[in-house]
């Protein structure tokens, strides 16, 4: 018999967390269960304030009306809603079984704040360990740098300095559509051209397509899609410059259309990279396994699990976060 769970979390965050010049204090979302002959399936149903197209309200009633009509033993399509159809998609793949257990934990740790905050994670100074650099499957070092959040001029002299201090260290930077061409031209000008190459792709480094086109091809720097992706009339093609793209499932939609993307790049010739949009643990740990399965031998873009202060029903390995258990969520169906 089919039955149907529906959970309101609301996770404190750290201070610092800036979206889109919004300061997030908590991180709210909704978990979904479903259970149907013994097995059991969960989901996470999260918009990011900023990012996604609906809101956490649109987002609930959504999945309670396609929630209700699944436990009466109705088949639906999943709504178009992104979060709600990548959630409940989840669910029914795990309920299914066709969504493999393993998981690649080889998450890039994401860096932002000053330099010396930089280092701390990084290390390489002074003969130190490198510590917070995750080793990928195929022995890269590889972070993740958000710019765009300070000057253009300081954050190519953040970068040139991490890729001189740290010699094996591949960056992929962020920047969220955030820099004109010329602030664009100012980051490169204080990037070294011998270290370009050890940047894999930087995500959308100007306001438009076009712009951001022309910047890879006069600095040799590569780039990578992520918010085009989800523009209606944007399609990926190969073109000079392009290196990757990065995919949010939860900004995406249904687990279908996160496999026929990949699919589509890696036709391509391109890298797919699953990224996190600051889900819970328990969505984390299905980004996971959803990148161990959609992109062997690619290390994911998942360190956002230390921005929050807790985890949620299913720990992140090692995290020394608490994990907080069901009964500590609102049950809402």
């Amino acid at each position: 018999m089919r039955a149907a769970q529906l959970y309101r979390y609301q996770v404190p965050m750290d201070a610092g967390v800036v979206l889109r010049e919004r300061r997030l204090k908590t991180r709210d979302g909704l978990l979904v269960r479903l259970s149907d002959n013994g097995g059991e399936g969960w989901g996470e149903v999260a918009p990011l304030p900023g990012f996604s197209d609906e809101t956490l309200d649109t987002a609930l009633a959504a999945a309670r009306d396609w929630l209700l009509a699944w436990q009466r033993g109705d088949s639906l399509p999943l709504p178009e809603v992104a979060s709600v159809a990548f959630g409940l998609s989840m669910a029914l793949a795990e309920l299914h079984g066709t969504l493999p257990e393993a998981g690649n934990y080889h998450a890039a740790p994401l860096c932002t704040g000053d330099p010396d905050e930089l280092f701390a994670r990084l290390g390489g100074l002074h003969g130190e360990k490198v510590a917070k650099v995750k080793v990928g499957l195929h022995g890269e070092k590889v972070a993740k740098v958000k710019v765009g959040l300070y000057e253009a001029v300081r954050d190519g002299m953040v970068v040139n300095l991490l890729l001189e201090a740290i010699p094996d260290l591949t960056l992929r930077l962020d920047a969220n559509r955030a820099w004109t061409p010329l602030k664009a031209q100012q980051f490169a000008k204080y990037v070294n051209p011998a270290y370009r190459p050890r940047i894999a792709f930087i995500e959308e480094p100007c306001k438009t397509p076009d712009d951001s086109r022309a910047f890879a091809a006069e600095t040799g720097i590569a780039i990578a899609w992520d918010e085009s992706l989800r523009e209606r009339d944007f399609s990926i093609t190969a073109e000079p410059g392009l290196r990757a793209v990065v995919i949010k499932p939860m900004l995406t939609g249904s687990l279908q259309t996160v496999q026929q993307q990949v699919a589509q790049a890696h036709a391509l010739g391109l890298t797919a990279v699953i990224s996190s949009s600051i889900e819970s643990s328990l969505g984390l740990t299905q980004l996971a396994r959803l990148a161990a399965w959609l992109t062997p031998g690619v290390t994911p873009g998942l360190d956002t699990l230390a921005l929050m202060q807790a985890q949620l029903v299913r720990p992140w390995p090692d995290s020394p976060l608490p994990c907080w258990p069901v009964d500590a969520l609102e049950p809402l169906l």
